[in-house]
């Protein structure tokens, strides 16, 4: 039998496909769309596509010209069918177009380090250095309150409480009125979404998440056997039709979302959607679970309120935010928290003695300094990072002038085409070159998909930027073919 979240209907896909009276073979020309739609993660795979006769209609065409798009997919291997159960989307087995092989994740293997040039450039954690000074001034400042904590015995299950009052002020400032109660402090906001992971949700449990989405937290959803229903993010955003329907046709459990200059597409959800958004999660009666770890990060656009704060009188009732320090500050100080209901940040803190007591009271003070002064040291941040994003538009349109990208209005890097599926290929060669960088299918909640699709990170200094592009063009030019091996770890941030 077919769940109802797996089936494309007929309509929703005629209007993602090209008018096929313009171009001919009318049934090339709807292939060629599709097996994009499939590779750029817009339309999942394992889905039921409609039945040729329901298309047809759709379409406004002839079921012969569906029938030919459906066998040529197949052909490609984009499509399979079944006897009486009809046709599902596919990636093809061992290569994708063009013969350039896939690289799928694989666990346990160890990470290849061959780089020929002196230096690496790290390309694959989208995650800014904080300057020495400033951390050395703030541990000077705060040594006479760590002297004070130190007679404690120094367990903060909860988090410190004088960060706790920080982080909920910081919150209300924003716009969504927070009490202390309602933050738990945690080793990042990787931690927070594991603590809610496990507490929320069981094996077999349906999420909801975005396609392409941060793959940390999808790996998260992975090791908790939960079953994912994901919804497109493309360079225009959300289509939130489709986020609406998934709600209502799955029912998740949980929704995970990136509405803050997302990662890895750098999107800024608009506030008519995230109404939208809220009130489908509410008709659901699923957990809502916002991540705002770039929500000030905004380099073109003023800093979005909380997603929270359009919620209805008793809307946010099973909503959570999960935010950390490791953008906007540094990510060496393992800082993050979440913000949620007071009776479930009781639960989840009872849940998280269980494996950690705490974080360390150190780390706290540091970050309670460094909020504190947030509105001084951000607006420099904001400007290295937007001198950063034009010295790496620039060198891309220098040596890659095919790739194409839509400049994000904040966050940390750049969700780029490359024309044609050959990311992992790229990504294996410019190691050799001393550049790290992972394909746009590390994003994707199905393996092989965005192979189109680089995220580049504007976290570096300018020079070490271009050098890393250029490296890139030279890895590049010496040919992008078939690469051996079973595939690396995945780490990215």
């Amino acid at each position: 039998m077919v769940d109802a979240d797996r089936t494309l209907g007929g309509r929703r896909l005629a209007a993602m496909l090209p008018d096929p009276s313009g171009t001919r073979p009318a049934y090339r020309h709807l292939a060629h769309a599709l097996s994009g739609l499939i590779l750029d993660g817009r339309i999942a795979l394992h889905v039921r596509l409609p039945a040729e006769r329901d298309l047809a209609v759709a379409l406004g065409t002839s079921r012969t010209t569906v029938t030919a798009m459906y066998d040529l997919l197949r052909e490609h291997g984009y499509a399979h069918s079944r006897q009486g159960a009809g046709t599902w989307t596919a990636l093809p087995e061992g290569a994708a177009p063009n013969g350039v092989r896939r690289l799928l994740a694989a666990e346990n293997t160890t990470a290849r380090n061959t780089a020929t040039e002196d230096t690496v450039i790290d390309l694959a954690r989208a995650a800014p250095g904080l300057p020495g000074q400033v951390l050395t001034d703030t541990v000077a400042r705060i040594a006479p309150r760590l002297a004070e904590h130190a007679h404690t015995p120094g367990y903060h299950p909860y988090g410190l409480p004088e960060l706790r009052a920080a982080i909920a002020g910081r919150f209300t400032r924003r716009g969504l009125a927070t009490v202390p109660e309602q933050i738990l402090v945690t080793s990042g906001a990787q931690h927070a979404l594991t603590l809610v992971l496990g507490l929320l949700c069981g094996p077999g449990d349906r999420v909801l998440t975005e396609n392409p989405s941060y793959p940390n937290a999808l790996e998260a959803m992975r090791r908790a056997r939960l079953r994912p229903r994901s919804v497109p993010v493309t360079e225009a955003g959300w289509d939130v039709g489709v986020v609406e329907a998934a709600f209502r046709e799955t029912v998740p459990q949980l929704a995970y979302l990136i509405p803050d200059f997302h990662n890895p597409t750098g999107c800024l959800m608009s506030e008519e959607e995230r109404i939208q958004v809220l009130r489908a999660a509410q008709r659901s009666g699923s957990w809502l679970v916002v991540d705002e770890t770039l929500a000030e990060l905004a380099l073109d656009v003023p800093a979005p309120p909380p997603l929270a704060s359009h919620a209805a009188p008793g809307g946010a009732a099973k909503l959570i935010i999960v935010g950390s320090m490791s953008k906007t500050h540094w990510a060496g100080l393992r800082i993050g928290w979440l913000r949620a209901p007071a009776r479930l940040v009781t639960e989840l803190a009872g849940q998280r003695v269980a494996t950690d007591m705490g974080g360390s009271v150190l780390d706290q003070l540091v970050a309670l300094d460094l909020l504190g002064r947030t509105d001084a040291l951000l607006p420099a941040r904001l400007e290295r990072l937007r001198v950063q994003r034009a010295a790496l538009g620039a060198a891309l349109e220098e040596h890659f002038p095919a790739w194409s990208w839509s400049l994000p209005p904040g966050g940390l890097s750049l969700w780029v085409d490359l024309g044609e599926p050959v990311a992992s290929a790229l990504a294996e060669r410019a190691r050799d070159k001393g550049v790290r960088i992972e394909s746009g299918s590390c994003f994707a909640t199905d393996p092989g998909v965005f192979e189109q699709r680089l995220r580049i990170p504007y976290t570096a200094p300018p020079d070490a930027l271009r050098e890393a592009v250029r490296r890139m063009a030279v890895a590049s030019a010496a040919g992008l073919g078939a690469v051996s091996g079973a595939g690396r770890p995945r780490w990215v941030a």
